[in-house]
């Protein structure tokens, strides 16, 4: 009887055991699965029949419990978006050959001389971005403007709810041109804007007011948009405009544009010249996001230097790539198609840096009698592609 009781009470406690692990475990699956962005960062993906997906997560959550970045991915993410030609296989010369004694003439194969190809440009060797990085494996789609004018692009043209429903429409266009890179908004608002008066301190140069800048903030939430603050300096420079834009800078969604363009270091006024930024400017700038990443436990932040001539961007070859930075040049110039294939080819291709981008204008670029808007189809197809596109 004895026995019989002990083991009874042994199979007792096996049971007990048994389904209090079951019970635990349901208890952590119920976790997991009632807070899926806990476990997911913004470029969990997987291979699946040769498909890339991308896990979609708010990207502008500070809370995410990033997960090491998959660095297998990034690099074939990065080979598909430097878009190489194929090499070139040469093909066999065929000659005509007479005998000198017979006089038969017959055909032979020569070997094709050895062609050495040369290196390709793209993707450019950097160091591998900190977890939750938004390149490559996003592209972002971004409306540029000022709320104060209607004229510096679309973000400030229209009433804000046409806008955002604008803005999504291109998102779903480059969504569908490409699947494996999922397209997300942003806002890219010119927060300090060159002017054509100095001003009280003579700067030529004219600062948002926070207020307006929180009522782009607040824009984007509604879509889950990232948000990019662009600076032209006018007679001022980064090293001072770039420290009072910090307690935005520090939010997770928000990222940085800078602009050569209204760079002025010689002394003219804005406008009457295209200004330049060198490398130095942009370390400044890179340097000083990175800072606010490390300080503020953040992914990545985006950095976008525009360009359109040669002398925007000087010494490119010593920007410095960081893992808390991505740096995007994008190519800004207006005009016809073939007009901007050809600044494209010259100042952002021909010079790489890690990023590209391209500048659509809704307006400037259709000016020409007969000329059209770039698809997003016929934008996959440059060498590299752009991963941020921006339209004004």
């Amino acid at each position: 009887m004895k026995n019989k009781k002990e083991e009874k009470k042994k199979s007792f406690i096996k049971n007990t055991y048994f389904w209090l692990c079951v019970g635990l475990l349901f208890l952590v699956f119920i976790i997991i699965f009632s807070n899926p962005n806990s476990i997911l960062s913004s470029n969990v993906s997987y291979v699946k029949n040769k498909e890339i997906n991308i896990a979609k997560v708010d990207l502008t959550s500070p809370n995410l419990n990033i997960l090491p970045l998959d660095t297998a991915l990034y690099d074939l993410k990065l080979m598909e978006l430097a878009n190489n030609p194929p090499p070139v296989v040469p093909k066999p010369i065929i000659k005509k050959v007479k005998d000198p004694k017979t006089g038969k003439i017959t055909t032979v194969s020569v070997p094709a001389p050895v062609v050495v190809p040369k290196p390709n440009l793209w993707p450019v060797k950097t160091v591998y971005p900190n977890a939750g990085a938004i390149l490559p494996f996003n592209r972002v789609i971004a409306f540029y403007g000022n709320l104060y004018s209607k004229n510096m692009g679309v973000l400030g043209e229209y009433p804000e709810a046409v806008m955002l429903q604008k803005l999504n429409a291109e998102v779903v266009k480059w969504t569908a041109a490409d699947p494996t890179t999922p397209a997300i908004p942003a806002l890219h608002y010119i927060v300090v804007t060159a002017q054509g008066k100095g001003g009280s301190d003579g700067k030529y140069r004219f600062r948002m007011p926070n207020s307006e800048i929180d009522k782009v903030i607040k824009m984007a939430d509604k879509i889950n948009a990232l948000v990019f603050l662009d600076i032209q300096v006018g007679l001022s420079n980064l090293r001072t405009e770039v420290p009072l834009l910090e307690k935005y800078l520090k939010m997770p969604q928000v990222h940085l544009g800078i602009d050569p363009e209204f760079s002025m270091k010689t002394g003219a006024k804005p406008g009457t010249v295209v200004g330049t930024l060198d490398a130095n400017d942009i370390n400044f700038a890179s340097n000083y996001l990175a800072k606010i990443v490390q300080d503020n436990n953040l992914t990545p932040k985006i950095l976008i230097v525009h360009r359109y001539t040669q002398k925007m961007m000087t010494n490119y070859q010593n920007i410095k790539t960081m893992p808390e930075v991505q740096i995007v040049i994008n190519m800004d110039g207006w005009g016809g198609k073939a007009k901007k294939i050809n600044t494209y080819k010259q100042f952002v291709y021909s010079e790489p840096v890690q990023f590209t981008g391209f500048k659509l204008f809704y307006k400037n670029d259709i000016w020409e009698k007969g000329t059209t808007l770039f698809t997003p189809e016929e934008l996959l197809k440059l060498n590299p592609r752009p991963i941020y596109i921006q339209y004004q």
